[in-house]
């Protein structure tokens, strides 16, 4: 979706937000649009900007907003900082934490450790799609994944 505008991305998983009787409100979706934009900071010179001129962090806010358009009661998030600048993952991590507090909930995947241990209230340590370990946020360190991560790389090795 990167060929098109900023506008698209954004009610593209939600047309019947902006729609009546399957034809598309222009005026509605170009104020949801607005406000999504205004909501989570997102640098555009406008929301008929191409979405593949914006920079990576913006892009992937793009992406963030339009499945924050549909309302989830669980948001599932894969890698969502990879390969951004640091404001970039400071402003998603500000999202996260304001949709959480709204009672959403989110799945946030990531390779980055640290970058778990200071955004989730759980962490489960998965190995071949089965969940090995886990550990509450109050008690989450390095060396406690780590534990779980060693613990069961050993077993698998007695296997």
């Amino acid at each position: 979706m990167l060929l098109h505008d900023v506008k698209t991305n954004l009610t593209l998983a939600n047309l019947k937000a902006v729609s009546k009787r399957k034809i598309i409100n222009d005026n509605q979706e170009i104020k949801e649009c607005e406000k999504l934009k205004d909501q989570l900071n997102i640098k555009a010179t406008s929301i008929l900007q191409k979405t593949d001129n914006l920079s990576g962090g913006n892009q992937q806010k793009v992406v963030v907003s339009k499945w924050i358009f549909t309302n989830p009661d669980v948001l599932l998030m894969d890698e969502p900082t990879r390969g951004i600048d640091v404001g970039a993952k400071y402003e998603i991590y500000t999202i996260i934490n304001q949709l959480a507090n709204e009672g959403k909930y989110i799945v946030f995947i990531s390779s980055e450790l640290n970058e778990l241990l200071g955004i989730c209230d759980r962490i489960y340590v998965l190995n071949e799609g089965r969940i090995v370990g886990e550990v509450e946020g109050e008690s989450a360190t390095q060396e406690e994944v780590m534990k779980r991560i060693i613990r069961n790389d050993r077993e698998a090795v007695k296997c």
